[in-house]
């Protein structure tokens, strides 16, 4: 059974009125599942709050001092942690669940009550670092339920994969040299964050792709370096960083994927998955801000893992 996992306190985050990251984009999500007739087959789960010990997984105690000072009160103005990673007094219980809708995600499917998860959640997190929020990212949402997937449930490989446009800098950070941890990411170069220019390891697959490039080149990239590795590796579960602001439709970027390269790529993960981690998938939601482009996304990627 395909679980989604959010909270209505992750609407509550405010990075301001020009902001593209905004709570739309869930309503947008919400609205497409409930037309595509998906709402239906999906079990809905609230996110909890992460713990500090959860936190402390992947980031250090410093920055989370820092991040808990700083956080705004009801009624006081919003706080800029950088130029565009902004504290409203909504955000922090919004990152919190965020981090808790992925450690709850890994415990559903662990105990066999959920499979696949999707977590609709935000702020999104794969540039956040260990000691550093960066990127509209406070906390990284997929290291920390990568990290409660090792350390709570004793597995010794997990593989995380990130198809946003960005490059999840914070989360190779965190794991680059973790070995139990097999990090693929694609995006634009270059372009924010400037960082990850064709890094191949034992565990750090980064694949840039030019700005214009379109389903063909993503595919043959995927197929030539990220397959390989993930076969190799034989990773016990598979995460997903899903950022879908690759889409030709939203304007945060210059590559031009459409809906079926997303159903493409998430079939392609979930045969992995089958092959080598039991089935086991969670994905969470990182980019993507065009609202339609998005919604169609998410679904195409839901039903896929669905199958």
């Amino acid at each position: 059974m395909l679980a989604m996992i959010s909270h209505y306190e992750c609407r509550e985050h405010d990075a301001g009125p020009l902001h593209p990251e905004t709570a739309a984009r869930l309503d947008a999500i919400n609205n497409q599942l409930i037309m595509s007739g998906m709402d239906y087959v999906v079990q809905h789960h609230d996110a909890p709050l992460v713990t500090r010990a959860q936190l402390e997984r992947v980031h250090v105690g410093d920055y989370l001092d820092r991040v808990y000072a700083l956080a705004p009160g009801q009624d006081m103005k919003s706080v800029e942690i950088d130029g565009d990673t902004v504290m409203s007094p909504g955000t922090l219980r919004a990152a919190e669940r965020a981090a808790g809708a992925g450690v709850h995600g890994v415990d559903l499917i662990m105990e066999g009550r959920a499979n696949p998860v999707f977590c609709a959640i935000r702020p999104p997190g794969h540039h956040a670092e260990s000691d550093k929020a960066m990127g509209f990212c406070l906390f990284n949402n997929i290291a920390v339920a990568a990290a409660h997937a090792l350390d709570a449930h004793g597995l010794e490989r997990v593989a995380i994969i990130d198809f946003d446009v960005h490059h999840g800098n914070g989360t190779e950070e965190i794991f680059k040299n973790d070995k139990r941890v097999l990090f693929c990411s694609s995006f634009q170069h270059p372009f924010y964050p400037f960082t990850g220019h064709e890094k191949e390891t034992d565990n750090l697959v980064d694949v840039p792709l030019s700005a214009g490039a379109g389903g063909a080149e993503y595919r043959e990239a995927v197929m030539e370096h990220w397959l390989p590795h993930l076969n190799d590796f034989k990773p016990q579960f598979v995460f997903i960083s899903a950022g879908f602001d690759a889409h030709v439709a939203d304007d945060m970027s210059s590559l031009q994927l459409v809906d079926s390269d997303y159903e493409w790529i998430t079939d392609e993960l979930k045969k992995v998955a089958n092959t080598h981690a039991e089935g086991r998938v969670l994905s969470m939601l990182e980019g993507g801000y065009e609202p339609a482009a998005l919604a169609r996304s998410v679904v195409k990627h839901l039903s896929t893992l669905l199958g």
